[in-house]
């Protein structure tokens, strides 16, 4: 894998996703492999918009590959609240910082703000747009589990404004799956990821009722209804607990279903649901570890047998 940056799911080719699997998978194996290969390395964690899993475990993965992170804090106790700009943060910050990762609620500013430093950006969330690292653990948690090929995928939820759904469908054109996508109709894929994915020749199928495709699927992937995202309070009222899952829904399953969810829930799975051999939404989430730390290992510089220099001519001059 050779980015600068990880803005989107799309950037990624198969051999790069496999890459990082794999070698999370070996790091899941032996989280010592890396040693204290960072250990002079500092990662920003930036985050403008409330997290527990994704700033959590980009914090450990990073002090597990020997390095440390400084953490911005809250927007509220930032020069964000004075009227910073988000290109001067980000330029500030890259001079305490080896690498970035940003989370903002406006779409598009990972890709902004990584043109104006020359440390790596990792969007961890741009509004309703994407979310490229939590696509690389989903599709950890779904090789462990399923596989990734001659698979078929259910995509329950929020479609509409879920950054996390973008970014998997994104990322599995690169592989034999075929997805189905259930929501109502007001939180349907946005006409323009449609278009990217048939673009890419995606086998895909929209539906307004899981119970259609259920019996199909190899793994259901339920999001959250994101009441932050919606506009106007009535939109949201009107859709709200209208998709969800229980033990009983499970019933008419195939046995070896896997249940993905992003996290956090609200009440899109009931608890009945973790008992089962379905659930592995929480193992999803341990999973974020290993693969961060697989990507920042990459992304900082992970061959230890590969010198500055020569990273740098392979980059055309421009080391990251």
């Amino acid at each position: 894998m050779r980015h600068d940056h990880l803005l989107s799911a799309g950037q990624l080719t198969r051999g790069d996703i496999e890459a990082v699997l794999d070698r999370a998978a070996d790091l899941a194996d032996d989280p010592g492999a890396v040693g204290e290969r960072h250990a002079d390395r500092l990662l920003a964690l930036c985050f403008f918009e409330p997290s527990t899993r994704t700033k959590m475990s980009f914090d450990t993965a990073m002090k597990r590959i020997g390095g440390d992170t400084v953490d911005m804090g809250s927007v509220e106790s930032s020069s964000v609240k004075k009227g910073e700009s988000l290109a001067d943060t980000v330029r500030v910050i890259e001079g305490y910082a080896d690498g970035i990762v940003l989370r903002h609620p406006s779409e598009g500013a990972a890709k902004l703000a990584s043109q104006f430093v020359d440390v790596p950006v990792i969007n961890a969330g741009d509004g309703a747009g994407q979310h490229p690292s939590q696509t690389l653990l989903d599709l950890y948690t779904m090789r462990e589990r399923a596989g990734l090929d001659d698979l078929t995928v259910g995509i329950m939820g929020d479609l509409k404004y879920g950054r996390t759904v973008h970014s998997l469908a994104s990322a599995l054109t690169n592989f034999d799956a075929r997805m189905h996508f259930v929501s109502p109709e007001s939180l349907r894929l946005p006409r323009g990821v449609r278009f990217d994915l048939h673009d890419a020749g995606a086998r895909l199928r929209e539906h307004t009722d899981l119970d259609e495709v259920l019996e199909e699927l190899d793994v259901l992937y339920v999001t959250r209804i994101q009441r932050e995202r919606f506009p106007d309070e009535n939109e949201y009222q009107q859709v709200a607990g209208e998709y969800q899952i229980d033990a009983g829904t499970l019933e008419r399953a195939r046995d070896d279903l896997t249940v993905m969810h992003p996290l956090p829930r609200v009440d899109e799975i009931a608890p009945d649901v973790d008992a089962t051999d379905h659930a592995a939404y929480f193992a999803q989430a341990h999973n974020g570890v290993p693969v961060r730390m697989a990507l920042l290992d990459e992304l900082l510089g992970g061959d230890s047998t590969e010198s500055d220099d020569a990273r740098a001519a392979s980059d055309g001059g421009d080391a990251r």
